[in-house]
Order: structure tokens, then C-alpha cells, then sequence
């Protein structure tokens, strides 16, 4: 008989979206690169993405990552991340909630509190801690290069005729929608009409456009999500909604979306390099984004973003997978 899993974790949350961060209970998993290591725990690990994301231990816009080796010479540590449909290549709320609950925590040695070294599938990113005693205020992370791929693209979505999009990459692929031109407002009584929107544009949008990533490397080349564009709670910059893998909704700003903001105002001019943005998310919450540098990214004119944002400890668990249980794979009902 299979013996029962026992998978332990801490759980945290990044301006209220929520991550699961591993802690226990699985084996090393191999891979000489970290979009390696994806590529394994795709093939290998469903059962525990599947029995931490769903219900009956998760929900349907559960958010979680696993901790692996780093795959760098100086690299500090590595990190999956895990949604209800699989694995992303990059998060900026994860990266925060990783940063606070990693050093609070003690789950991996850091040789520069100023520069935590961490390895994703997107590329090196870099985070640094704001610190009282033992808390972690906050975190600042440096994300990979961020671009625009697509500007002022017209798709036609069924029932929404073209839509206008600018699709920007910011450690994943998004396509930016202004809600208005849609007819949304990007409030919480507005969530199933934002969902259905969203996955809707999606799918539209990874029909009409070919993504490519200066790496090559094809397992960057995906539409993420949608992120729905609105006014903001002044004196604010402006709101993001995130709907991304199966209909999830992100209740942050979305770390790597406000990364591709910062890429698109600035090629528009409207965001010099150094100046910061506050973007809040449909709770209301912040994160801070600036440009930080300019770079290139292949052909592409890219920036550097720098991420702000603040997470909590929520939790710590140690979830029981019984063999004999049928529902022990997982399920959503929404």
C-alpha cells in the first residue's frame, strides 16, 4: 500500500494573495537549471501541486511554490511556483512573501541580506529585506528584464469585437486591457464578469500573437494572463486585475504585472527611470514599481524594475494526503 504523504508549509500572503511555500515532505528534485526542474515537476510532482492548490486543502485561486537548490554559483536559493493549472515562470508577490517568510523563518542561508540571490524559471532576481529586529518590514526586488512585445494591438474577442491590447513581458507574458474600453470596473461585486472577460481576451490574444523571448527558450513563451488597466484610489497611480492560469484572479497588484506597467510607460514616455509608481490591486492594496535601470533584452528596449511590497506569515501547516482517500488528487468548484 502507498504510504500516506505528509507535506509540510508555511503560509503567507502578499498584499492578500496567498502563497504556500513547501517546506517539507518532498524529495530534492532534480535539474541542472531551474526551468529544468520545472520541467520535472510537471512530469513528476501533479500529485502534490494538485493536493496543495485544490480544493479540499486549496481553492481555486490558491497560490503556493516549492524551494529547490539554487542552479547559480551564487545563487541563494531556488524556487517553482504552483497555480490551479500548473507552474508560472516568474511572481512577484511570491518573490516578497519568500524574501519575508525565507528570513524570518531562517529556510535557506543568505550570504547579503541586501541582495538575496534568488533562481526562477524567468531568470535572477534579486531581493532585499527592510528590517526591525527579526521582522521583515518589507521587500525590494529587482525582477528580470522587462519589455514591451506588442503595442496598441487590436484582437477580436467573440461577443467584445477588437479589443485593444499592449502585450509586455515582466518574468512572464501579459496582455494589458483598459477595463473602461471593455466595459468593467475593476471592483470585487465586478469579479465574474472580470473573469470571464479575461479568459476570453486571453485565449483571443495567444491565438493572434506569436510570443517570442529573447532567451529562445519556448517554456517562456505563454500568455499568463490578462490585466485589466483602471483609476485608482487617489493619490495612487492607478489599479491592475490580474485573471491568469484557469480563471484565477490575483488579489495584488501582481508583481510581475506592475513590472510590465513600468515597461510600457516608459517606452510611452510617461515614467522616467528612478521615479516611482504606487499600484494597487482590487482590495485596495499597494505595491510600489520604478524603473531602475534601462537594459536590452535580445532586440527589445527593456528596463530593470524594482518591486516594493509587504507580506505576513499566516500559518503553518502540515497537510495529509491519504492513498486511499478518492478525492485525494484535488477538485475546484467554483
Amino acid at each position: 500500500m502507498t504510504a500516506q504523504l505528509r507535506i509540510r508549509t508555511i503560509d503567507a500572503h502578499t498584499a492578500g494573495e496567498p502563497l504556500r511555500i513547501v517546506t517539507g515532505g518532498i524529495e530534492p528534485i532534480p535539474g541542472e537549471t531551474i526551468l529544468a526542474k520545472r520541467r520535472f515537476a510537471r512530469e513528476h510532482l501533479e500529485h502534490v501541486r494538485r493536493a496543495l492548490m485544490l480544493e479540499p486543502r486549496g481553492h481555486a485561486d490558491m497560490y503556493g511554490c516549492i524551494l529547490t537548490e539554487p542552479t547559480t554559483e551564487d545563487g541563494d536559493v531556488g524556487v517553482l511556483f504552483l497555480h490551479n493549472e500548473g507552474y508560472s515562470t516568474m511572481c512577484g508577490h511570491g518573490i516578497i512573501a519568500l524574501a519575508t517568510v525565507g528570513l524570518e523563518q531562517r529556510l535557506f542561508a543568505v550570504r547579503d541580506e541586501s541582495a538575496i540571490r534568488i533562481d526562477t524559471p524567468a531568470g535572477r532576481v534579486t531581493a532585499r529585506a527592510d528590517r526591525d529586529g527579526e521582522r521583515v518590514r518589507s521587500v525590494t526586488f529587482e525582477n528580470v528584464p522587462s519589455f514591451v512585445f506588442a503595442p496598441a494591438l487590436d484582437v477580436p474577442v467573440p461577443d467584445l469585437g477588437a479589443v485593444r491590447c499592449d502585450v509586455a513581458f515582466g518574468g512572464a507574458f501579459y496582455a494589458y486591457v483598459d477595463a473602461a474600453s471593455v466595459g468593467l470596473d475593476l471592483e470585487a461585486r465586478e469579479l465574474p464578469r472580470i473573469i470571464d472577460h479575461g479568459k476570453r481576451i486571453k485565449h483571443a490574444v495567444a491565438e493572434a500573437c506569436a510570443l517570442s523571448h529573447p532567451s529562445g527558450d519556448a517554456d517562456l513563451e505563454f500568455l499568463y494572463g490578462v490585466i485589466f488597466v483602471g483609476p485608482a484610489t487617489a493619490p495612487r497611480h492607478s489599479r491592475n486585475v490580474c485573471v491568469f492560469a484557469d480563471g484565477e484572479v490575483d488579489r495584488c497588484p501582481t508583481g510581475t504585472g506592475v513590472s510590465g506597467r513600468a515597461a510600457i510607460h516608459h517606452a510611452r514616455g510617461e515614467l522616467a527611470v528612478g521615479d516611482w509608481i504606487t499600484i494597487e490591486s482590487v482590495l485596495g492594496t499597494p505595491f510600489d514599481v520604478r524603473a531602475a535601470a534601462t537594459c536590452r533584452a535580445g532586440t527589445h528596449a527593456a528596463i530593470r524594475p524594482e518591486v516594493r511590497g509587504a507580506a505576513h506569515t499566516t500559518g503553518f501547516h502540515e497537510f495529509l494526503v491519504d492513498p486511499e482517500d478518492p478525492l485525494r488528487d484535488g477538485f475546484l468548484l467554483r
